[in-house]
């Protein structure tokens, strides 16, 4: 890895971090965003209003992480599909299981519920900041997916 990549990898980590410290973005937005900007805006940045229904483990049910389903659609800029009937990409499973089983590893869950269970108060600076943290991974580890799978150069 060159030390661009690796500059590109910590921008996407304090970018996708800033956007929800500052309460400009949510987890899941915040990751998509990111990405797309450092993608160069692959698609129009309103696609940030797909992600909007996911934070707080979709739509405040606490369930999957709005990190992780951020990440997932952030993989899609690169891996998904776009006609009916098209084959499924090659790394499109393979990397959103990958960013899952990252996840599930570091903190061993996806579940919003799980992974905040810890913070009795949910609106609490700790928790905002736990979470923060786990936004900025999934956008710097979808980064490095994207070199590692030679998709940035």
């Amino acid at each position: 890895m060159n030390l661009k990549q690796e500059k590109l990898i910590k921008e996407a980590r304090k970018k996708a971090e800033d956007y929800f410290r500052k309460g400009n973005f949510f987890c899941s937005e915040s990751v998509l965003t990111t990405v797309n900007e450092l993608l160069g805006e692959e698609v129009s940045p309103e696609i940030v209003k797909l992600a909007s229904g996911f934070p707080i483990g979709i739509g405040k049910s606490k369930c999957l992480c709005g990190a992780v389903s951020g990440g997932v659609m952030a993989l899609g800029l690169k891996y998904g599909r776009t006609k009916p009937g098209a084959p499924m990409p090659e790394n499109c499973f393979p990397a959103s299981a990958d960013l899952h089983g990252y996840i599930k590893e570091e903190y061993g869950s996806t579940c919003c519920r799980v992974l905040t269970k810890d913070f009795a108060d949910f609106s609490s600076p700790e928790r905002a900041s736990h979470c923060i943290e786990i936004t900025g991974k999934v956008a710097a580890w979808v980064m490095k997916r994207f070199i590692d799978d030679g998709e940035i150069k």
